[in-house]
């Protein structure tokens, strides 16, 4: 049989990988305290840290520490934030504000906490100075460089809302911030501010931020993912991309440059061009919240849920696509261009008619999740939704073969599909009732 030399390649590269392995650690199976993850990280020795809403706790090499046993204030207390820095640990508590932790010493900033109003710290991170800022649930945005405090709110400054969920540093010190009333950018001295009324980001509740190697942003949102390059701004959500959850809850890049989310429906990565993986609760995943991400020095990827406590995937590496002689090119994951994100109701049925033309194109319904799937012997398509009138109702100019399509926003009735790609156009029939 003759094999091409992508083919041997790719077969090589098959054998010589390690499979990759899921590890759960939950309050049932380790030591851990906390079965719902609200932070982790990793610090400069190697040591994960892990936040919960019954204290914190750290691991490595097989050995798990609860440190409520050598400060007590942590014991029963959610720790909803982290940030290593060096040699410190930086822990965000609700009732205690900000902890830092040096590995022999704890200080403690209890009249900064009561002055600031403080408590039910957010999310922390840390400028080329060294100044930390700090975002506070209901409280505003405070930064502290060592010395001194400084406090904004939406009352004093041009923060949208003082109701912070995360906050990210980008290469220029920018302060990135996300909100419950959208997106801010802060330089120290000057206030921007994306919101769905003047940009086209998805939602105005910003869960997440991450920022690549070129500066590009991307943005997790309560409905679907952006990129963000400064001018340009492109949507992914569930309709046009093999995300499984439009809720992102955060982000993190990997040493190879690809972006990993943790999602509401389970959790991701994307080589931030045209491939994906998707990991979907219910599937090799339990149904839950994943609720944010590490990766530690070894290239493990640690999520941590809402009540499944917490998952590693090792020896994880994202397959490159070949393409063999007389061969079609594989099917992808990759998104098709972006209409808007939005929520939806899911129909109550819906009945397929001529479901395959010449074996090659297959409709196929998915009525429990809202969406179609549609495969051909083609890697993608311009798919065309015409009404019972023969009038365009939706069109989807790239539509990638295999991923999804959502219908739960479609009216009932009778639509003809018109599906285009480097074969012909053929054109197949479903009903909505």
């Amino acid at each position: 049989m003759k094999q091409t030399l992508a083919t041997v390649i790719a077969t090589l590269l098959a054998i010589a990988a390690p499979a990759q392995k899921w590890t759960n650690y939950t309050m049932k199976n380790s030591d851990l305290t906390g079965n719902n993850i609200l932070a982790i990280d990793v610090d400069n020795r190697g040591n994960l840290w892990v936040g919960t809403t019954q204290g914190l706790n750290s691991y490595k090499n097989g050995s798990w520490t609860d440190y409520s046993d050598f400060n007590e204030k942590l014991k029963n207390q959610f720790v909803n934030c982290l940030l290593s820095e060096g040699n410190t640990l930086w822990i965000g508590t609700d009732d205690y504000g900000v902890i830092e932790f040096n590995g022999n010493r704890w200080f403690e900033h209890s009249e900064e906490t009561r002055r600031l109003n403080m408590k039910y710290i957010r999310d922390i991170a840390v400028d080329h100075a060294g100044t930390k800022w700090i975002g506070v649930t209901l409280s505003g945005f405070v930064s502290y460089d060592g010395v001194n405090w400084n406090k904004y709110t939406s009352s004093d400054s041009e923060l949208l809302s003082d109701f912070i969920l995360c906050v990210v540093v980008d290469n220029r010190d920018r302060k990135w911030i996300g909100t419950n009333d959208g997106l801010c950018v802060f330089d120290g001295t000057r206030w921007t501010s994306y919101t769905t009324k003047n940009s086209r980001i998805a939602h105005n509740i910003v869960l997440s931020i991450a920022i690549d190697k070129q500066n590009v942003k991307w943005i997790g949102t309560l409905e679907g993912l952006c990129r963000f390059d400064g001018e340009n701004w492109q949507l992914f959500h569930t309709d046009n991309s093999p995300l499984p959850g439009n809720q992102i809850n955060d982000l993190a890049f990997d040493k190879e440059g690809h972006l990993w989310m943790a999602t509401d429906g389970g959790v991701a990565v994307f080589d931030c061009k045209d491939r994906w993986d998707t990991f979907r609760g219910g599937d090799v995943l339990p149904k839950c919240m994943y609720q944010n991400i590490a990766i530690d020095r070894s290239g493990n990827i640690w999520f941590g849920t809402d009540e499944k406590g917490l998952y590693c995937l090792s020896d994880y590496r994202m397959e490159e696509r070949t393409v063999a002689e007389n061969s079609e090119t594989a099917p992808t994951d990759s998104p098709a261009d972006t209409p808007s994100a939005g929520k939806s109701d899911k129909p109550d049925k819906a009945q397929t008619e001529s479901p395959a033309v010449e074996d090659r194109i297959k409709l196929t319904p998915n009525l429990e999740e809202g969406y179609l799937t549609i495969t051909m012997n083609a890697p993608e398509a311009q798919v065309t939704f015409l009404n019972s009138k023969g009038e365009k109702v939706r069109t989807v100019p790239r539509y990638i073969n295999g991923s999804h399509i959502n219908i739960s926003k479609m009216k009932k009735g009778t639509y003809t599909v018109r599906v285009k790609n480097k074969n012909g156009t053929r054109t197949v029939k479903f009903t909505l009732k």
